[in-house]
This record gives structure tokens, C-alpha cells and sequence, in this order.
């Protein structure tokens, strides 16, 4: 018998919250339908109702996962932790759009901290994936954040401002209400040391601001804005608690189901 659970409600703001689960370079496909079948269980019918919930494996995990969440219906989005801007090509080790769609994904991150640092990523190729993550009909999880040095400088602001556009100049504006935005302090990311809750929303708030002036403040007011960096259960609800951060991107706390279902059910709750 088909398990049933409610669909998620808007929070006051009118935006539904995200929760996504990063499991960056961690669990095999056999360990990701254990996860999944695990986590389906622990959630209660309330968790649903408080958000979106997407689910972020290794791309040699995405079919299994695919095919799980199928089997049992769960309410679970599937998200991809990276892509390519070309649509197929001779791309060695490459994975496009087109072939992340046919395996059922909602989302997918692009321009992570990591990516940037570890692999050279640049605003310009940031910007490139999330354009051909929206023409594609996904939803692209554009990564942005300062390092501790800009921070120490005074720069969070025009960084978040340079990131930021750097995408508003290339995404199809049609398409940018889909766009979801994850603020990440560089600082924080597996440091253990998150941002404060209010550190997270005037860097929201910020965003919001560039995207106004952007895209105009329809599209502002739709687009959802995450908080990434050290997210843990002990501080998930205090940044939930913030009027521009719509949800979580979470990188540790999200690779043991029963600690990611206890992260879920500590988020401040939406309006009954």
C-alpha cells in the first residue's frame, strides 16, 4: 500500500522551504537505497508538510535513487551535485543536462564552494551551467559566499553582488523564478562554525535586494533563498527563523538519515 503524506505548505513569506541534502563524495548506490528507505521511515507526516525535501547523491547513485524513490512513491526530489552547460559532445567524464532530466532530477547545485576552489570554477562557468540548468527545465542551486578574507575585509557584499550577477547576465529571464540561490559562507563550509542566524539574513536579504533590482520584485518574492555552512540539528529551527532564508543546504549532518530526519523535524514550522 502506497504510503501517503501531505504536500508542503508556504511558510509566511508564501515560499515553500527547501531542504537539500549534499552528500557530496560519499555513498554508494546500494548505500543510497538503504538511505532513502530508511529516512521514508523515520519522517514524520508533519516533515513533509514543512518542506521540499531534495535528496543529492553521486551521480553513480542517481538511477538507484531514482528507481527507489519511484518504487515506494516518496515524496523526495532528486538533486545532481553538478553538470556540464553543453547539451553532449565529446566531454570526457562530462554529464549534461539532458541526461540528468531523464533520470528524474529536479535540481541541480551548481558553482558549490568546492567546485570553485578545488576546481577552479569561475563566475563565467558558474554562470553557464546555471543558464543551461534553467533552459534544460531544471531548477539550478546557484552556490555564492565570501572567503574569510573577504569577510575580514569587508567584502561580503560586493561578492555575493559579483556572483550573483554574473548568472542574472546569461539566465533566460523567464526562467529565473525557478533559480533557487544558496548562500554559503566559504568560512563555514565543514568548519563547524556556521554563520549566526542573523549574519545568514542580512546575506539573504542582500540577495533579495540584487535580485529586485534585477529581475524586479515579483521575481525577488519568489526566489528561494538557503543558508549552507555547518547546518546541524542543534541550529537548523534558529535559521529557519529568519524572514528571507527559505531553507537548508546541508553537507554533513545530511549523510546519516536518522541525524538528516531529526534536521528536518527542527525546523521552524509553517502556519497551520
Amino acid at each position: 500500500m502506497t504510503r501517503r503524506v501531505p504536500a508542503p505548505e508556504p511558510a509566511p513569506s508564501g515560499r515553500v522551504r527547501l531542504v537539500v541534502a549534499n552528500w557530496k563524495m560519499h555513498l554508494t548506490h546500494l548505500e543510497t537505497i538503504a538511505y532513502l528507505q530508511q529516512l521514508w521511515h523515520l519522517l514524520e507526516p508533519d516533515d513533509y508538510r514543512r518542506a521540499e525535501i531534495v535528496i543529492c547523491p553521486p551521480f553513480t547513485a542517481l538511477r538507484s535513487a531514482q528507481l527507489t524513490i519511484d518504487t515506494d512513491a516518496m515524496s523526495f526530489r532528486l538533486g545532481a551535485q553538478d553538470v556540464y552547460w553543453e547539451p553532449e559532445g565529446a566531454f570526457t567524464g562530462e554529464v549534461s543536462v539532458p541526461m540528468l532530466a531523464k533520470l528524474d532530477v529536479s535540481y541541480v547545485i551548481v558553482g558549490h564552494s568546492e567546485r570553485r576552489r578545488l576546481f577552479g570554477e569561475s563566475d563565467e562557468v558558474v554562470a553557464r551551467k546555471a543558464s543551461a540548468v534553467l533552459g534544460g527545465g531544471l531548477a539550478p542551486i546557484v552556490c555564492v559566499g565570501e572567503t574569510s578574507d573577504e569577510r575580514a575585509s569587508g567584502d561580503t557584499g560586493a561578492v555575493l553582488a559579483r556572483q550573483l550577477d554574473a548568472v542574472l547576465e546569461q539566465a533566460p529571464a523567464r526562467e529565473l523564478d525557478r533559480m533557487v540561490i544558496a548562500y554559503e559562507p566559504v568560512w563555514a563550509i565543514g568548519s563547524g562554525t556556521p554563520a549566526n542566524p542573523e549574519d545568514a539574513e542580512d546575506a539573504a536579504a542582500q540577495l533579495r535586494r540584487r535580485l529586485a533590482e534585477s529581475a524586479g520584485d515579483a521575481v525577488a518574492a519568489r526566489v528561494r533563498i538557503l543558508y549552507g555552512g555547518s547546518v546541524d540539528v542543534g541550529n537548523a529551527a534558529s535559521f529557519l527563523g529568519q524572514v528571507d532564508v527559505d531553507g537548508l543546504l546541508v553537507g554533513g549532518a545530511s549523510l546519516d538519515p536518522q541525524r538528516f530526519a531529526q534536521l528536518v523535524g527542527a525546523q521552524a514550522p509553517s502556519p497551520s
